[in-house]
């Protein structure tokens, strides 16, 4: 592990100890849906001023964020770098603005850190984030359940398959109930990319070891569960497609930060030379999930939209997922949510 990245897990670990006195019992939230669930995923949205158009393309950020809402899905997941600066206040402000509507209409959620709400003192960093999201409870890591659905989302600053991370991942995984038709990993880092720090059409990075370990746990446990796993990470500014092991994997980091082309490998089932900001919209039904590839193109100020991929996957661990042709350890806390209560946030126990 590079000695950057050994300095960086042991901050975030030193620091997390403020917030979470004990991450051994990440918070488990329960929303009261059906087997029929409908949450949008995406990433990299980079909330910050929008005069600031390097850092981010405010415009694409600001129609996601409307159309994200218009979909009205029961709740949001954002894979990581939500804000540009995440000691920043002011770009926290920023968030709170742009997504005012999605707060108004109750549509709560449910984030992964990514390495941009890391910037700066991470005292600060950390307490800008759990402000925005109490449900949380102060969990760097944490488990949503809904229906049919289990959902694990991640912090890819620390290693996902080991130390109390990876013990509580194995655990999750170990005893999931059996009517669980989907686990859903969320995290930052992608586990598989087209891309790689060449950065041949301007940008990219390329998977590290530490998630391509978390891609070989995933396989393994796949083979032995009947409930079908889906990652959704982002950290490179496109969308992405691939499958291995029964696993399929989704790259959604075009939801704001500047888009760019990636040189696509054979195995991304989704071949593009295009830029791809957009977002996921998902829909869970017993057996069977729908996910959408929703993709933005601005011309002149003017938002027009295409489904890029719709992918179809079913629940049995064996089965193949069908993509139609492209078109442009601890006793947990529970945090049950109620989206019709008047903040949309879950209470406390």
């Amino acid at each position: 592990m590079p000695l950057v990245r050994k300095l960086v897990l042991l901050w975030v670990s030193s620091c997390a100890g403020v917030f979470v006195s004990a991450q051994t019992q990440p918070v488990e939230v329960q929303l009261n849906h059906s087997s029929h669930t409908h949450f949008v995923a995406y990433g990299d949205t980079r909330f910050t001023n929008p005069s600031d158009t390097n850092a981010a393309n405010p415009a694409a950020r600001q129609e996601l964020v409307k159309a994200i809402s218009e979909a009205n899905p029961d709740f949001v997941t954002i894979g990581g770098d939500i804000a540009y600066n995440g000691n920043d206040p002011n770009d926290w402000k920023v968030y709170d603005a742009e997504t005012a509507i999605w707060r108004k209409k109750h549509i709560p959620v449910f984030p992964a850190l990514g390495n941009h709400d890391l910037h700066g003192d991470l005292s600060v960093s950390l307490t800008n984030y759990f402000a925005r999201y109490p449900e949380l409870h102060q969990s760097l890591y944490y488990s949503l359940r809904t229906g049919n659905l289990l959902m694990l989302t991640l912090d890819s600053a620390l290693d996902e398959t080991l130390g109390p991370q990876g013990d509580w991942l194995k655990s999750q995984i170990s005893a999931v109930a059996p009517e669980i038709d989907f686990i859903v990993i969320v995290l930052h880092h992608p586990p598989y990319t087209s891309s790689s720090d060449e950065r041949k059409f301007g940008g990219g990075h390329s998977a590290r070891a530490s998630e391509q370990a978390l891609a070989q746990f995933l396989e393994e446990q796949q083979k032995q569960v009947r409930a079908r796993i889906v990652v959704f990470s982002g950290h490179v500014h496109n969308y992405e497609h691939h499958e291995h092991g029964g696993v399929v994997y989704f790259v959604t980091g075009g939801g704001g930060a500047h888009a760019y082309p990636i040189e696509r490998q054979p195995a991304d089932l989704f071949q593009s030379n295009e830029i791809n900001y957009h977002y996921i919209d998902v829909r869970v039904q017993p057996g069977k999930m729908v996910a959408t590839m929703n993709r933005l193109e601005l011309k002149n100020g003017i938002a027009s939209w295409a489904k890029a991929e719709t992918v179809n996957i079913v629940a049995s661990a064996g089965a193949k997922t069908l993509s139609p042709p492209k078109t442009p350890s601890s006793p947990a806390r529970t945090a049950p949510v109620d989206r019709d209560a008047p903040s949309g946030r879950p209470s406390r126990p």
